[in-house]
């Protein structure tokens, strides 16, 4: 299944200029702050965060919250995206794929999910 999301980056930006990080903390853990380091990154994370959960068909909510995935980047810089093993079981989920990109005030990520047969 695929999910996809657009986060505008300045709605993220603001956040964080109102919070600091204990804005970011409601949808980020610390090392994915840490991890982050800008604001370019964090929209990325969220918008990468919507799409997992709409890969999954749940959306953000009560069967899949920010915390219950992961973003995590390879040695190369390549960003990755994990769910939590309870989630990952219960969806059947092989392996998932996550793309980000930006452009303007645009953060936007395609999550892809393979499902175990």
């Amino acid at each position: 299944m695929i999910g996809i999301d657009v986060t505008i980056i300045s709605r993220i930006e603001k956040l964080y200029n109102r919070w600091g990080e204990k804005g970011l903390r409601k949808f980020l853990s610390p090392k994915e702050i840490a991890l982050g380091k800008k604001v370019l990154s964090y929209a990325g994370f969220w918008a990468a965060k919507e799409a997992a959960s709409k890969a999954l068909g749940t959306g953000i909510g009560k069967e899949c919250g920010f915390h219950d995935i992961k973003i995590k980047k390879l040695p190369s810089g390549q960003p990755i995206i994990k769910y939590k093993k309870s989630i990952r079981k219960k969806y059947n989920i092989k392996n998932s794929h996550l793309s980000i990109t930006h452009d303007g005030d645009l953060a936007i990520a395609v999550v892809v999910n393979v499902y175990k047969k």
